[in-house]
């Protein structure tokens, strides 16, 4: 592999540890929003396929990624049902905005259950969601059975897709170690430019949501 090989060869622990965190915090808090985590899915499937001990890892990090994900989730709910109906936007943000919330809002009463499994394939639906969820009083227990087939279904997924790919790539010999360097520097500059667009959005103005009042007007806006 060249000069990737201290890269690759830093293991899956590595590769866990990046996993199981971005998984976690893009399903539990707002800096989740600004994570690339379904690019990171697929990076790791790849790197994985890099490894002699890949496949087992990668199906033993599909269930570790079901579980962040799943606790991501219930975390989330948490955070949004504590607020009670309301929850601070931001003013002009880009994503943490009334009428995002508003959309999110929208979907989760006219859909409900579905919406929360559709939700784990949209980057931005999926952190708000949880948090909207609890601050409208979903049924947790409806919630949490509809979140957790979604876990479930996204995260293992896009880990195979990636690892299936990457044992193609490996076929080419000088074609892994560009793409995982290329892949992984991807990684490295969005999740940069990601933390500072969370500053940003964050320094902006902070007004209120109410669960109740707007949820209306995205409604209408449809």
């Amino acid at each position: 592999m060249g000069s990737f090989d201290p890269l690759i060869s830093a293991g899956p622990a590595m590769v866990w540890t990046v996993v199981l965190v971005f998984v976690f915090l893009e399903c539990a808090f707002i800096i989740g929003l600004f994570l690339p985590g379904d690019s990171m899915l697929l990076t790791a499937g790849i790197v994985m396929a890099s490894h002699a001990t890949g496949e087992a890892q990668v199906w033993a990090l599909a269930v570790g990624t079901m579980i962040a994900a799943i606790a991501g989730n219930q975390v989330g709910y948490v955070v949004g049902h504590r607020t009670g109906h309301r929850l601070v936007a931001r003013k002009n943000g880009r994503y943490i905005n009334t009428r995002n919330l508003a959309k999110v809002t929208a979907l989760l009463e006219k859909h409900g259950f579905l919406a929360v499994l559709v939700a784990r394939w949209i980057p931005w639906v999926r952190t708000l969601c949880p948090m909207v969820a609890g601050a409208a009083g979903m049924d947790h227990r409806r919630y949490t059975v509809a979140s957790t087939i979604g876990a479930i279904i996204w995260a293992p997924v896009l880990l195979l897709i990636g690892f299936y790919a990457g044992n193609v790539l490996e076929r080419v010999s000088w074609l892994m170690p560009v793409v995982i360097g290329t892949l992984i520097a991807g990684l490295v500059i969005g999740t940069a430019l990601g933390l500072r667009h969370y500053r940003q959005e964050m320094a902006k103005p902070a007004e209120e949501f109410d669960v109740d009042e707007l949820a209306p007007l995205a409604v209408e806006e449809r």
